[in-house]
């Protein structure tokens, strides 16, 4: 059996890198020569990929990556692997999907399996996917091919739960369409596959558990905020109630949500239900707060400042992490990207460090980290703010050079004296 990924990213590479290490030969496709170029060299760009087997089963021929959708009609089994992003009026962008589809369709070979994996909302499989492979391969679905949904479940820097054990779930169109995508995933993945009643179920799925996030997260950020108003350390609270061994599960606040899920889904899941005329009034609360904290956060800078005597108008603010979460280097939905531009907006003279992020565009504008975080880049700044509480950044330094900081992920709690450190 011959297996194609489509979409090389954070998603894609890794799974089809666990299907050529199962034995199935496997080809990549995607759009960008340059990711193409890179993986038939074997050479990573993905932090979760380990450089050695991509190597190897490039070498050994069992992995190979084209920009050339018509060798879709060597696949058997194909799983469309591509970003799921919102466009500018925060409503679902499914253009990468109907791209996909429409790349694969006309190459379909009969009884060929195609996975939908891309984070999408309920309905998308039946009601975007299936009618464009079947007019564009003139095959139909159910008896010339099968189709199904399997959300992806990537946490890049996991360091417990790759995709190779990580549970999987599948939904498709026919009972014998299920089997037979879920048999390839068993051959696969060791996390073992649960089967639902169809793809809508599987998609829904994936909303909730990021949806569970977001507004969990959304709760706390709201008592971080709250707590704050009464002179309430939110850490010391959080660390109180996580001792209860049933019915609390710990969340913390931050600068607000980033990666390539739980700040988005939930927007999915809010303009679906519009379509039954149903409003997701707790879902969409929860967002507003998310949304709001980087500018709370600017404010809580503003704040700080204010005691050492410093507007933020012309104050030199240096930020520490842009990446989303922490020992990562993925920045999509960052939101220390929203809290840089937000306190430009004001006046203020940003800089960063990150030693996992380089450099970054955001809207259009390329930015480069501090190359090292020297005594005097930290001293010569009005405040610190910690966004990204990467683990190798020398955060004694940081205390011992600091005029002041706002530490946003609690980052520095083990740092004393704790005279020149504000938490959020």
């Amino acid at each position: 059996m011959i297996c194609g990924t489509v979409g090389l990213g954070y998603v894609g590479l890794p799974l089809a890198i666990e299907k050529a290490k199962a034995g199935f030969k496997t080809i990549g496709f995607d759009v960008q020569a340059e990711k193409v170029a890179m993986v038939n060299r074997g050479e990573n760009y993905i932090g979760d990929v380990v450089q050695e087997d991509l190597a190897q089963l490039v070498g050994d021929n069992m992995l190979e990556a084209t920009t050339d959708f018509s060798r879709i009609s060597e696949c058997d089994f194909v799983a469309i692997c591509v970003p799921t992003p919102l466009d500018v009026h925060q409503q679902p962008d499914t253009s990468y999907m109907e791209a996909s589809a429409k790349e694969i369709a006309p190459y379909l070979k009969e009884g060929v399996m195609v996975v939908l994996e891309s984070t999408t909302y309920p309905g998308t499989t039946e009601e975007l996917i299936k009618p464009i492979l079947e007019e564009g391969s003139g095959l139909v679905c159910g008896e010339g091919f099968y189709l199904g949904f399997s959300p992806e479940r990537v946490d890049p820097g996991n360091l417990i739960y790759k995709t190779k054990n990580t549970p999987k779930v599948v939904g498709a169109i026919g009972e014998e369409a299920l089997e037979c995508i879920a048999a390839v995933y068993e051959a696969v993945l060791e996390g073992g596959v649960t089967r639902v009643s169809s793809p809508a179920v599987a998609e829904m799925e994936k909303i909730l558990e990021n949806t569970y996030r977001n507004v969990n997260i959304g709760l706390v950020n709201e008592m971080a905020m709250l707590c704050d108003r009464m002179g309430i350390d939110i850490w010391e609270v959080i660390d109180a109630a996580k001792t209860k061994p049933y019915g609390f599960t710990a969340f913390y606040p931050g600068p607000g949500l980033g990666g390539h899920c739980i700040p988005l889904d939930p927007y999915y899941l809010s303009w679906k239900a519009r379509e039954y005329g149903f409003h997701t009034s707790m879902i969409e609360a929860s967002m507003m707060v998310n949304d709001r904290m980087p500018e709370y956060c600017v404010d809580r800078t503003a704040r700080v400042l204010n005691e050492h005597e410093k507007s933020l108008k012309g104050a030199n603010v240096l930020v520490l992490g842009v990446a989303y979460k922490q020992d990562i280097d993925d920045y999509r939905e960052s939101p220390a990207l929203r809290v840089i531009e937000c306190l430009e907006a004001r006046g203020a003279n940003v800089t960063y460090f990150d030693p996992w992020v380089p450099q970054y565009c955001y809207k259009g504008k390329t930015r480069t980290s501090l190359s090292e975080l020297s005594a005097e880049a930290i001293a010569s700044a009005d405040i610190v703010l910690v966004t990204c509480a990467h683990s190798n950044v020398d955060y004694v330094l940081v205390q011992q050079h600091a005029k002041a900081v706002l530490d946003t992920k609690n980052a520095m709690k083990t740092v004393e004296p704790r005279c020149n450190i504000e938490v959020l």
